[in-house]
């Protein structure tokens, strides 16, 4: 039995290498850098803002982009501070993502039931039934988190200080190329 875990353990060490493999495997795999410095743009069917919460609430087909980033989702609810957006909190059916990392290089592509992006450390996190996908690989995980500015993907659980009594299993798929 404890052979199993420790083989598990490796398979998703493994797998999770491979993916940084995958995505990281130019030097120009980093995202746009004007990214991070461009507006954050919503449109909705609905919306409401609370300024005694600082929070701001967009429902139905809602589509938010910044840069190259645009994300596709049925809610939105963005916490703000001091006025200005600290963590964007999507959800729908799936909502979706996509980023261009480059100039001339292919979309990533993702989906998730919940996704949460904190934008002052370009950090995506994808949770629950969540796909990401680039060119011809694909994973899927319960959990995927995404550094926007590095392309860096981590797939698996949230800490890694219980990986060793891990449930979670991340599946990659790598196709050949042609």
């Amino acid at each position: 039995m404890r052979q199993n875990r420790q083989s598990q353990h490796h398979f998703n060490r493994v797998s999770v290498v491979a993916l940084m493999m995958l995505f990281l495997n130019s030097a120009q795999s980093f995202a746009l850098e004007s990214d991070s410095k461009q507006a954050i743009m919503i449109d909705s069917n609905g919306a409401t803002y609370d300024e005694k919460s600082q929070l701001s609430i967009y429902t139905g087909n809602v589509i938010a982009t910044q840069g190259s980033i645009r994300v596709n989702s049925d809610k939105l609810v963005v916490h703000l501070k001091d006025g200005a957006p600290e963590k964007l909190v999507f959800t729908g059916k799936m909502a979706k993502f996509k980023q261009t990392p480059s100039q001339g290089s292919a979309d990533i592509t993702g989906q998730a039931e919940t996704g949460e992006f904190y934008p002052k450390r370009n950090l995506l996190l994808l949770i629950n039934n969540a796909t990401v996908w680039q060119g011809s690989g694909t994973y899927s995980s319960d959990f995927i988190e995404y550094d926007i500015k590095t392309s860096l993907v981590k797939a698996g659980d949230r800490d890694d200080d219980n990986a060793n009594n891990s449930k979670q299993r991340v599946h990659v798929v790598i196709q050949p190329k042609p």
